[in-house]
């Protein structure tokens, strides 16, 4: 899918792109290329005179090429954005952004290519047709939605303080059966997973705006603009860094429900363990074959049945025992 984007009274209007004619009739400053096909690269070469690189969306390409500049002075950033959702992802996003390039029909302008629809973008579309003169040129797109990627990742942590708090309500309201148990370990692990994300996310966005300032492609508005971002940014490691410590509290907590449930199955085998003991050594010794007093005068009709009668007291005095300890509770 290939979209372009145009300004026009200080608002950002988007357009679909079906045609190579098509992309005569509009000045862009964004030229956003969803899942792009080959036609569709073929149009941004033959229209723009720019060349997608091959390994634009590779996720393991080197990290020292992810952020460069060609001689022709087109700077190139790989940057990664957050979806969050039932399945959360990072997305690899591809941005080129060209000014000096006299092939371009249009100056300043910002290419990206990603495989999937993200978030970000989305908002970023919907606050610049609503904003007049929120966004001035290519540059400005580029630091929107990476102001919008960390208020995006704000919001996520929002998110996992609420899913925190209920399970921590589950954990520390008592009586934690194990499935109980697994359930939080499960949501417990997801925001985990979903935490560390948000966190390599705002590290990566942290990375391209400095990049972007040390580039000295920024005017003085857009600098502090910068700035103010990588500031937003600095608080939520601070929130990554308490949610890990939370995570880590909430888990132990769960293990140790899950500890003092299996001690209790413990206790029952070791309490009936000792209170069998008797019994079985009362067994042994009469099941010796051997003659003793009380089983001669008992007779053959009542000798079994005192043996038994004397296994169950045997039994029942550590039982009483450890009633009045409170070990069988």
């Amino acid at each position: 899918m290939l979209n372009i984007f145009t300004l026009a009274n200080g608002r950002l209007f988007q357009e679909e792109i079906e045609s190579l004619e098509e992309l005569s009739r509009f000045q862009p400053i964004w030229v956003d290329l969803e899942s792009p096909t080959i036609e569709e690269k073929r149009w941004v070469k033959q229209y723009y005179g720019l060349s997608i690189p091959e390994d634009a969306m590779d996720e393991d390409i080197e990290e020292s090429a992810r952020f460069y500049e060609e001689d022709n002075g087109e700077l190139h950033i790989r940057s990664d954005f957050l979806i969050d959702d039932e399945d959360p992802r990072s997305v690899r996003v591809a941005f080129i952004l060209n000014q000096t390039n006299e092939s371009l029909r249009s100056k300043g302008v910002l290419f990206s290519i990603h495989d999937e629809d993200i978030p970000v973008f989305r908002l970023l579309r919907l606050r610049a047709r609503r904003a007049p003169g929120l966004i001035e040129d290519a540059k400005d797109v580029l630091l929107k939605l990476f102001d919008a990627d960390a208020e995006y990742s704000a919001d996520a942590l929002e998110g996992i303080y609420d899913g925190l708090e209920k399970a921590s309500k589950k954990v520390l309201a008592g009586r934690v059966s194990d499935t109980l148990a697994g359930e939080v370990l499960g949501e417990i692990a997801r925001q985990e997973d979903l935490n560390g994300r948000i966190r390599r996310n705002v590290m990566d966005t942290r990375r391209a705006l400095s990049f972007m300032m040390r580039s000295r492609m920024l005017t003085q508005e857009q600098f502090e603009d910068a700035r103010q971002i990588l500031r937003d940014i600095e608080s939520l490691d601070n929130h990554t860094a308490f949610l890990f410590d939370k995570i880590n509290f909430l888990m132990d907590a769960t293990v140790g429900f899950i500890n003092i449930n299996q001690n209790k199955i413990i206790k029952i085998f070791s309490v009936a363990s000792v209170a069998l003991l008797p019994p079985t050594l009362v067994a042994s010794i009469y099941g010796m074959n051997m003659k003793f007093p009380e089983l001669e005068w008992f007779g053959p009709v009542f000798s079994y049945p005192y043996v038994v009668v004397l296994m169950i007291a045997s039994a029942g005095v550590p039982m009483w025992y450890f009633g009045r300890r409170g070990w069988l509770r």
